[in-house]
């Protein structure tokens, strides 16, 4: 990038290590926040600071969060016997976008992939099992991902926590609405027939 001058060299350099931004994305972004008003290139600046000086996890649940407890652990509209466990953050929006869940929420921060060199103590498990061993939790749902990553890590965490006395549920996972059955993978079928349940006359 000798032919940049270095600010904007910078600038792509920076925004290349955003996850899927290549060099040719990072360069127009570069261009488009060079071509900014500074006001607005400020603001832009500013909210990024802003997050990271001022987010951090829940010490509850550890989603991330400006308040601690966040602002679904402190709601008193929230069933705190149903535990919810997600892998990421983002999967919280995702959940409440739905709105008929009405429990509250536990973020792993990833999942066990032997192949990354992510074990059970490089993401939030014991915490979860100490919030359970102490808490009133009646009910902890496994909603981590349907890949071979995210079923593992269910398996394991359903293991620990059986011999508490805690009934472990896992989300159903198959047919999308509107899906053909022609294009579904065995796995995705073998789930929905797993899944399956009466139903209603």
């Amino acid at each position: 990038m000798d032919y940049y001058i270095e600010p904007v060299a910078r600038l792509i350099g920076e925004l290349s290590k955003l996850p899927g931004v290549g060099n040719r994305t990072a360069q127009r972004l570069a261009f488009f926040i060079v071509n900014m008003p500074q006001s607005q290139a400020l603001s832009l600046a500013n909210s990024i600071s802003s997050v990271k000086d001022k987010i951090r996890n829940c010490s509850v649940c550890c989603n991330i969060t400006d308040l601690d407890p966040c602002r679904i652990c402190q709601s008193h509209l929230r069933d705190k016997d149903i535990v919810c466990v997600l892998e990421d953050p983002k999967d919280v929006a995702a959940m409440e976008r739905m709105k008929d869940f009405k429990g509250v929420y536990h973020v792993l921060h990833g999942t066990i992939s032997p192949m990354d060199g992510v074990g059970p103590d490089d993401i939030k498990i014991k915490e979860l099992l100490t919030r359970v061993a102490y808490g009133n939790i009646s009910e902890v749902i496994m909603a981590t991902d349907p890949d071979v990553e995210g079923e593992a890590t269910a398996v394991y965490i359903s293991r620990l926590l059986k011999p508490m006395g805690i009934k472990v549920t896992r989300i159903a996972h198959g047919i999308p609405v509107g899906g053909d059955l022609e294009y579904a993978d065995e796995v995705t079928l073998s789930k929905a027939m797993e899944g399956r349940r009466e139903m209603g006359v």
